[in-house]
């Protein structure tokens, strides 16, 4: 367990010595007509094919990213902390089993969007894009703890691919808020179900995918922000 957190802890790090780096940059990036942002909020998410259904895993969204405007548009190239899973709480109690249908997933990656934008009087921007994710550790608690989680057998893939739709909005010269959804492309993992109280059910299996909604604040360090109109 220590050495799991050491090694979540270090992919941490590296995250935020990139995010420097590009910071560092950000005078050369201007003289490319590249910008810098930073960003950071949350993701409520859920994983599709788990028998657990709603958005209520809450992870961090931390990140950096390279810009490239072009007239109307934005090419955005990000590094991000992404935290998704899923979440259900105590369903029912079986004494004899020490069965209480409690899950608990958590997923870390770092991951790398690739975005396309389209801004509008530089207010409001939609865009679309995909990214890869590695997965950098995971948790899975089933029923409390009282049931070995399937991952010990079946682990989760280690890339994931995202289909991303993203809508910004300008709140502050150069600060944005920001909804993004996410949803795997790939199966993140297959897995195979029982049903403990009727043995002669047979089992079922079922692709997994994570599907998220991110909430988060951007703010870009180079960019001119439109003028303020002024009162009549």
């Amino acid at each position: 367990m220590m050495t799991s957190k050491i090694h979540h802890l270090k992919n941490i790090c590296r995250l935020i010595a990139l995010s420097s780096v590009l910071l560092a940059l950000s005078p050369a990036l201007t003289a490319q007509k590249f910008l810098g942002a930073v960003m950071g909020g949350m993701n409520i998410s859920q994983v599709d094919g788990d028998e657990v259904f709603g958005y209520h895993r809450v992870g961090a969204h931390l990140g950096a990213a390279a810009i490239l405007p072009i007239k109307n548009w934005d090419i955005t190239l990000e590094t991000v902390f992404n935290q998704k899973g899923a979440y259900e709480g105590i369903q029912y109690v079986d004494s004899a089993r020490q069965l209480n249908g409690k899950y608990d997933l958590r997923l870390n990656y770092i991951e790398v969007p690739l975005m396309a934008h389209y801004t509008d009087k530089k207010m409001i921007s939609a865009g679309l894009g995909f990214s890869w994710g590695r997965l950098v550790s995971s948790r899975e608690i089933e029923h409390d703890g009282w049931q070995a989680p399937y991952s010990d057998s079946v682990p989760f893939n280690k890339n994931d691919f995202n289909i991303l739709v993203d809508l910004q909005l300008r709140v502050y010269k150069k600060l944005k808020f920001n909804i993004r959804y996410a949803y795997s492309l790939v199966p993140i993992r297959e897995r195979t179900f029982t049903n403990p109280y009727e043995i002669e059910q047979e089992p079922w299996t079922r692709q997994q995918y994570n599907n998220l909604f991110t909430f988060r604040l951007v703010y870009v360090f180079n960019e001119v922000p439109p003028p303020r109109k002024k009162k009549e």
